[in-house]
């Protein structure tokens, strides 16, 4: 199809023309890609079953695609097979796992491929590095989140999860001890950034991790969203409900009095959404299809002529090296 981008930001609304701001960077981050070209990888070379290990990322469609090549997606290992069929793979899901699943998958050895973020891994490292040294170590995140619980899960004994400055607030830690805070990867910078304020307030000595841990990806589809929300009359954002990524991208402008809402694709928008606007924000998170995006504006297109613009605020260079199981020669 032709490119979406009719010009450059700044142009006037004619007649009845809707103006459509493209957030950049948007859609599918370094991570990602890397996980799903693992998956996809395996199924090419593998004789036997494909297991997936909770959602490979957060995106109903990348899943359902995944699924219907002949991946098998499974909340836990003990619904594999015991004894597993021969040349049975089991890959770990972007989000990574904690030390007790990749445990269990050695003891029953099964044939492993770890798709985990190598941002992730960097926290996994981390809390392993703060408790080892006798630090509690607070991460701020998501409960129930894949991340949240394959971070806890490094350290158990020694690790708290909190969301909220009102978690902080209620933390059964003493005054004098070594606390370091890690952070998941997906979180609103806003957000965070209140509590790990907090944090310092009541433990003025706290540790922190070398660089940030919420992603380069994550940080910059945040920025690129405040770049156009104060112009925008409601913004669309694609991604699936259990995205936190995605949930946060639309709460940095419903922060800021800005409609959104969060989609997986052209069908999910309500026309009631549209009425009245006429600049319309589009945005897609760090795991949806980038070809979602042009669907979704060509179903905006079916409300009337659109002007299409880009408002960019970096431009990503990030690859991730592959497993080494699944590298081509």
């Amino acid at each position: 199809m032709a490119s979406l981008i009719a010009g450059p930001g700044g142009e006037a609304v004619a007649g009845g023309e809707k103006k459509v701001l493209l957030a950049s960077p948007r859609a599918f981050c370094a991570g990602v890609e890397r996980a799903i070209q693992t998956v996809e990888r395996v199924l090419e070379c593998t004789a036997g079953p494909v297991y997936v290990r909770k959602q490979i990322v957060h995106n109903t469609v990348v899943v359902a695609d995944l699924q219907a090549r002949g991946a098998i997606f499974i909340d836990e290992l003990d619904e594999i097979p015991d004894p597993a069929p021969p040349g049975t793979v089991v890959v770990f899901s972007a989000h990574g796992v904690s030390p007790k699943v990749r445990a269990a998958a050695d003891q029953r050895g099964l044939q492993v491929v770890d798709a985990t973020c190598p941002l992730v891994a960097k926290v996994h490292a981390e809390a392993a590095r703060f408790a080892a040294r006798g630090d509690t170590v607070v991460l701020i995140g998501h409960r129930g989140h894949e991340e949240s619980e394959g971070t806890l899960g490094v350290a158990p004994q020694s690790t708290v999860l909190v969301q909220t400055t009102t978690d902080v607030a209620t933390l059964n830690i003493p005054a004098d001890a070594q606390v370091s805070y890690l952070t998941q990867t997906t979180l609103a910078v806003d957000e965070t950034t209140t509590v790990i304020d907090a944090l310092r307030r009541r433990f003025p000595q706290l540790g922190e991790p070398p660089s940030d841990d919420i992603c380069y990806a994550t940080t910059n589809r945040q920025r690129a969203v405040r770049s156009i929300v104060d112009e925008c009359d409601v913004l669309l954002v694609i991604g699936s409900q259990n995205s936190s990524n995605s949930q946060s991208l639309v709460g940095i402008a419903q922060r800021r009095d800005t409609p959104a809402y969060l989609i997986d694709g052209p069908d999910d928008i309500n026309p009631d959404w549209l009425t009245g606007a006429t600049t319309i924000g589009v945005t897609a998170g760090a795991s949806a299809p980038p070809g979602m995006v042009a669907l979704v504006v060509d179903a905006l297109r079916a409300h009337g002529p659109l002007i299409v613009s880009e408002r960019s605020v970096a431009t990503e260079t990030a690859r991730f090296i592959l497993p080494q199981q699944v590298r081509t020669p």
